[in-house]
């Protein structure tokens, strides 16, 4: 059980590694050195891909923390 939830969160991180890196910018590069505010909060909502990614690493980062804390429970 143990081998196959460590198998499972090596999975996992290597999908949210490649997710946020495929997903769009939500600012420039000028702001993100200024410290600009992004457009994400001004209240629009993504569409598209934007949201689809928005999604897969909302949900990918919710079952590592989850996978860990079973792990974790598992190892004490």
């Amino acid at each position: 059980m143990e081998n196959l939830l460590l198998i499972a969160i090596i999975a996992i991180s290597v999908l949210l590694i490649l997710a946020v890196v495929i997903s769009p910018a939500k600012t420039s590069s000028s702001a993100n050195i200024t410290g600009a505010i992004d457009q994400g909060l001004s209240g629009k909502k993504a569409r598209g891909f934007e949201a689809a990614m928005d999604r897969i690493i909302r949900i990918l980062g919710l079952v590592f923390m989850i996978i860990a804390l079973i792990l974790a429970k598992l190892a004490s």
